[in-house]
């Protein structure tokens, strides 16, 4: 057989027409035709491809093709003709030659020419090229000859390798989908060896997806492939950075059982992961097993130990080690002095401190930047800011200067101190020194202005920040949240949360927090759920503080099934549980009464690993307690010292409120005795217990335990504690015993303060015994000589005032007056208030002068009692005078102030004057209420304006005012008064759709517009719509349909309706009759007429005109 290759490429080293394969295949000839000329040489080896030709002639193009003329074996290998290829060949140039190749066939021969020659290697990006053209072409078989290839020559697979091979078997979704597409590949010829199962995990735990590394190395050792020792420490790296320590330790003892000895950083690895996670004794002991196992341990493994020792708060076993480490052959490096120094200073351990700076010194490792800024710290995290000011003088004699992270533990330990002034100072300093703050410097300045609630401010440093061109870090944008969050301030937290996704940086869990925490405090949980899907999508997974969060939020927000819902997310995001989780659980099922389910969930505490503590038990109890099952609260009170729990004040004044409650006053006292041999009672103990006691009558008793508690505590016995403990008392005892017992501890010297009968006189005053109020507060102030509170005095006034006992008010007030007691605001008000309604307008500015005098002050509802007290004495035209000069004068009008202004000119008729004062009124940005709106619609629509009227009902609408009873009210008398009847009827129907529930006055109105209308049927309708919603009709209901029945010459239910009235309990006056005999006189019925009238007459109702012009003549 004999083919040809023609070639006139300038790689090729000769010239030839063709080339003779003989039969010989292992001689071929090549005949070169040159000038005319025939040579002919043998060449070494020349072999055909496996189709059996190097290239048929009918495929050869008439122009000129680029390749290099050479053949191919069955076996891969390949010759150059007339020559060899560069042997410094570099891959761009492979890639050159590939791609000047244009047929797929003869660029995949010299792929594996190259492939098969000494000198010359292929890269990852050769091979990728390769792979990505037999992919275009669909020559997956090829496809698998290169990867093998790659395998083999151990050339690295990168991303792009899979990703061409993903592709080519229609697998998407990036190198996540390793796992999935493993059993493609091996189905399409892809046989992985280790070292490519190895390069794969490490891709994937580059990438951030530990989980499907774990899967692919599984598939690796179920195919009986050993990972090599770098691929388990990259596993247990990547599987403690999610703090599965579970998984880290199978790692461990997989290796060792595939008989791969781990060395000392495989141990340290183990040690830093189970120190983070917290589980110190595991570390500890892989310390141990290092000893034992004859891997000594060297300076990073006792460095990781330490470091996680104090993280754990186990300074002393730290310091243990860190000797023992002296004591070795591996001595303390300057990292390891670096992370005591820190640690220790972390812990407020000064003296430690000081100690590993000498022992530093001594090892010969001076003090740089680092380590003096580390004490510098420690100094200021103790409070002592003046002495590491000193350590910077030091410092600079030394020759080292401060640094920025020096300066901003300065500044942090001066906010730490709230010495804002001097931390501003400081960074001006700085900034004099040539160096610049960092957004760690704003970030200390927002968390403490966060801290102060100065939110503004805090706000204000975030905007200097990046107007420097500082680039927020997400540290910086959630310190900012922080301040947002606490004072519920959504907006402006939603545009830094948005801000930061814009910037490209990617929020953190404390972001998702405070976002959360916003959300939740404006009301707005299902964003908060919202924000917790998206932060989980975009793989930060949330703390056991986010969901113990949100759980609260739920139950707070009475969504406890959800609640429920969260709690069992936990497991499938592997949170654990904490004690917090399981505390707001039950204080959630304790506010349902969901006692049993509390207890089931109690009791599974310790079986999950997490013993309840002391809030738990309290949690629980207060539950019990307040769904009276106190007996088990007994119970659980006794087990709570055999689970290491010692019960506080709140266990016992839980326990003893649960019998109070329960009315067992003898056990409570006897549970309140116990308790002091423990812990002493506080206040709420004795608002507690006391009530009870007192309302058993047993007064002597509640007497001891007050002596006692006052001897031993007479700053805690103040005006609170009076009034709280009576306040307490009478809620619960009975109105004389409270007295009884308020007089015995004023009578004997163990209460002197007027606080004590404040709440005596204010219940008195509400239950309308201001008389008895009266006559108890003459007896403290007088027989006790105790001084009443201010607040006692105002009671007593308002109260002798709403019964209208006015002279002794009065009374009362000129006798504090002259005993010295001085009137506050509030009093001089009540008084201005009675003289203003009683149109007493002298009076009422000569108590407004003499409260001038005494040097009490008037507020803002003084001047409007005075304003409204002029218009009630018709001197309009004073109080608008008396309005402007309080304008004038700095007056922050109210409402109020406007009210009684816009009344009387409505009154007046001047209704331009009105409308204008009350334009005026929003211009001073007084906005108007509802009441204001009420006596707008109410004056237009009484002088015959209801469209005017209508509008302002518009407005105040569309102003979000929500209308009141009486808006709707007004509106539906001012159109039956015009007998627009359909309009009223719209409006009083209105009422219901809008939620609101018409009352009997409402129901009056339209009933007897609805009868003036002739619509007596509809009104009798309403009248049964009233009694189904339980109202009783008044007199005015039936003489209002008796009347307009009777015109209507329905005399018949008329009368029915004159009886029921009486049968309900009311006695007609002169207008029931009056309605009845005007009915039967205009029916004609003449005997009924002067029946009713002498009915009236026996009933002792005297007739009046009216009564006359309707009997028949």
């Amino acid at each position: 057989m004999a083919v040809m290759i023609l070639s006139s490429s300038s790689l090729c080293c000769c010239s030839y027409s063709h080339i003779s394969l003989t039969s010989d295949s292992s001689k071929p000839c090549v005949s070169s035709y040159s000038n005319g000329s025939v040579e002919s040489r043998k060449i070494v080896s020349l072999g055909i491809l496996r189709h059996g030709s190097v290239m048929n002639r009918k495929k050869v193009k008439k122009k000129h093709d680029s390749f290099c003329g050479f053949a191919m074996k069955s076996s891969g290998e390949g010759v150059l003709m007339h020559g060899k290829i560069n042997k410094d060949m570099s891959s761009q140039e492979i890639i050159g030659v590939l791609k000047s190749i244009h047929d797929l066939d003869q660029t995949f021969s010299f792929f594996r020419a190259v492939a098969n020659m000494p000198h010359v290697m292929h890269t990852t990006e050769t091979c990728n090229y390769m792979l990505e053209l037999l992919r275009v072409h669909g020559r997956m078989e090829d496809m698998v000859v290169v990867f093998d290839m790659m395998q083999k020559q151990i050339i690295y697979r990168n991303l792009d390798t899979y990703f061409i091979i993903f592709r080519s078997l229609s697998v998407r979704g990036g190198i996540r989908q390793a796992p999935f597409a493993l059993e493609r590949m091996r189905s399409s010829g892809f046989n992985l060896n280790a070292y490519s199962y190895n390069g794969l995990i490490h891709l994937l735990l580059q990438a951030g997806f530990c989980r499907e590394a774990l899967v692919i190395y599984k598939r690796m050792v179920s195919e009986g492939l050993k990972p090599s020792l770098k691929t388990y420490s990259a596993l247990m790296v990547a599987s403690g950075k999610r703090r599965d320590t579970e998984t880290v330790m199978e790692l461990l003892e997989e290796m060792e059982n595939l008989g791969l000895r781990p060395n000392v950083y495989t141990f340290t690895i183990c040690i830093r992961v189970l120190g983070r996670a917290g589980k110190i004794n595991e570390a500890y002991n892989i310390l141990k097993r290092m000893d034992e196992e004859g891997c000594a341990p060297d300076v990073v493994t006792y460095t990781v130990l330490i470091d996680a020792l104090c993280n754990a708060g186990k300074i002393d076993v730290a310091k243990k080690v860190f000797k023992k480490m002296r004591c070795g052959s591996h001595k303390p490096d300057r990292v390891t002095y670096i992370t005591m120094l820190d640690k220790f200073s972390d812990h407020g351990d000064l003296d430690s401190v000081r100690e590993f700076w000498s022992l530093m010194e001594a090892d010969g490792h001076k003090a740089d930047v680092v380590t003096f800024t580390i004490f510098i710290d420690a100094l200021c995290k103790v409070g002592k800011i003046n002495e590491a000011f000193g350590v910077v003088d030091e410092m600079k004699k030394t020759g080292i200067s401060p640094n920025l992270h020096t300066y901003n533990t300065l500044i942090c330990g001066l906010l730490r101190l709230r010495r804002l002034d001097e931390a501003l100072e400081l960074c001006d300093n700085m900034e004099l020194c040539g160096i610049q703050p960092n957004a760690f410097t704003y970030i200390l300045f927002i968390d403490c202005y966060g801290k102060l609630g100065e939110s503004d401010k805090a706000i204000e440093a975030f905007e200097k920040m990046k107007a420097r061109g500082i680039a927020p870090t997400v540290v910086a944008c959630n310190a900012s949240l922080y301040s947002l969050a606490e004072v519920g301030r959504l907006r402006e937290a939603k545009i830094i949360f948005d801000g930061i996704k814009q910037s490209g940086l990617v929020p953190d869990s404390i972001t998702y927090n405070m976002m959360m925490k916003c959300y939740s405090n404006a009301g707005k949980i299902d964003k908060a759920i919202q924000l917790l899907t998206e932060m989980i999508d975009n793989g930060c997974h949330p703390d056991v503080i986010v969901i113990n969060s949100l759980i609260d939020t739920l139950y707070k927000a009475d969504r406890s099934n959800e609640a429920w819902e969260m709690f069992s997310k936990m497991k499938e995001l592997k949170l654990v549980p904490t004690i917090v989780t399981y505390n707001t659980l039950l204080a959630g099922l304790g506010k349902e009464g969901r006692v049993q389910e509390g207890y089931k969930l109690f009791e599974s505490m310790a079986a999950y690993g997490c013993p309840p503590n002391t809030i738990t038990f309290n949690t629980l109890l207060d539950c019990l307690c307040k769904n009276d099952d106190v007996d088990l609260a007994l119970k659980m009170l006794y087990e709570m010292t055999e689970m290491d729990c010692l019960p506080d004040l709140f266990t016992y004044n839980t326990v003893i409120y649960g019998l109070v409650k329960d009315n067992r006053i003898t056990d409570a006292f006897w549970l309140f005795h116990q308790m002091k041999k423990m812990i002493y009672p506080d206040n709420v103990t004795l608002y507690t217990l006391l009530p009870g006691v007192v309302k058993a009558g047993s007064l002597e008793n509640a007497f001891k335990v007050v002596k006692d508690f006052v001897q031993k505590n007479r700053n805690a016995a103040n005006r609170s504690f009076w009034e709280d403990l009576m306040a307490g008392i009478l809620k619960e005892a009975e109105l004389n015993h409270a007295i009884s017992f308020a007089e015995k501890l004023v009578s004997v010297g163990l209460c002197k303060n007027g606080s004590i009968m404040e709440p005596l006189v204010k219940l008195l005053c509400k239950q309308k015994k201001s008389l008895d109020a009266h006559k108890i507060f003459e007896k403290f102030t007088k027989c006790y000589g105790i001084r009443p509170t201010g607040e006692a005095i105002y009671h007593l006034i308002d109260g002798l005032l709403d019964i209208h006992l006015k002279e002794l008010a009065w009374g009362t007030y000129e006798e504090m007056k002259s005993a010295g007691y001085a009137t506050d605001v509030a009093t001089y008000n009540l008084l201005l208030d009675d003289l203003g309604k009683s149109g007493k307008v002298n009076e009422l500015f000569e108590l407004y002068n003499e409260m001038l005098r005494r040097g009490c002050k008037p507020d803002t509802i003084t001047h409007n009692i005075l304003i409204s007290g002029l218009v009630k004495s018709n001197k309009l035209d004073k109080a608008i005078d008396l309005y402007y000069d309080l304008i004038s004068g700095g007056f922050s009008p109210t409402p109020c102030t406007y009210g009684p202004l816009i009344d009387g000119l409505l009154k007046l008729k001047k209704l331009d004057e009105a409308k204008d004062l009350f334009e005026e009124m929003i211009e001073y940005g007084c906005k108007p209420n509802c009441a204001i709106y009420n006596i707008l619609i109410n004056g237009f629509g009484k002088t015959g304006d209801v469209e005017t009227a209508r509008e302002l009902f518009d407005r105040m609408v569309d102003e979000g005012v929500r209308p009141d009873l009486k808006s709707y009210s007004i509106l539906v008398d001012c159109f039956c008064l015009l007998g627009r009847i359909d309009d009223a009827v719209y409006y009083f129907e209105e009422i219901k759709a809008a939620g609101l529930d018409p009352d009997l006055i409402c129901y009056n109105i339209i009933i007897n517009g609805l009868g003036k209308a002739g619509k007596v049927k509809e009104a009798l309708v309403l009248l049964d719509e009233m009694r189904n919603r339980g109202m009783t009709p008044n007199l005015y209901t039936f003489n209002s349909l008796i009347f307009n029945l009777g015109i209507a010459g329905m005399t018949e239910e008329a009368g029915y309706l004159y009886k029921e009235l009486q049968l309900v309990g009311l006695k007609p006056d002169v207008f029931t009759y009056n309605a009845l005999i005007r009915a039967y006189s205009m029916s004609g019925n003449m005997d009924h007429a002067y029946a009713m009238y002498e009915e009236m007459m026996v009933g002792g109702c005297s007739p009046n005109t009216g009564t006359f012009a309707q009997l028949p003549n």
